[in-house]
């Protein structure tokens, strides 16, 4: 006779604290990347030159989106169980860095202010869709 305790498999915390956190990493080093590399092209100002122009701000938005869908993905590939589950949880953790994001940009001139509610908007769908397809196993 088994107890409800055995016959479940044992949570795996660290195996899903690393998922999470290397679908944090993707996301932020392929950002910081691409960034990089928009100010090597000089399709971005160079900082600390503020722009107000909206073709940055759009491209950076598309990509972005992107690296969350790979994040995501990441993460729920990566996860022990649930992996929708892990995607959700990084996208809430992308939701706060958005949340402190509109927040600097409304107390500082960092630029157009409907960046940071653009990243407000994609991250939940972006995280659904990398969990979804990081889930197809």
């Amino acid at each position: 006779m088994t107890t409800s305790d055995e016959a479940r498999p044992p949570r795996r915390l660290g195996r899903s604290a690393v998922a999470v956190l290397a679908g944090l990493a993707a996301n932020v080093v392929l950002a910081m990347f691409a960034d990089q590399l928009m100010y090597a092209l000089g399709l971005f100002p160079r900082p600390p030159a503020v722009s107000h122009a909206t073709g940055p701000y759009i491209l950076a938005t598309a990509y972005r989106a992107g690296f969350g869908v790979a994040g995501s993905w990441l993460a729920a590939r990566l996860a022990p169980s649930h992996p929708m589950r892990h995607a959700l949880i990084l996208g809430g953790i992308g939701l706060v860095l958005c949340t402190a994001g509109l927040v600097a940009a409304l107390s500082m001139d960092l630029g157009p202010v409907w960046y940071p509610l653009a990243l407000l908007i994609v991250t939940p769908a972006s995280t659904w869709l990398g969990g979804i397809l990081g889930a197809k196993r």
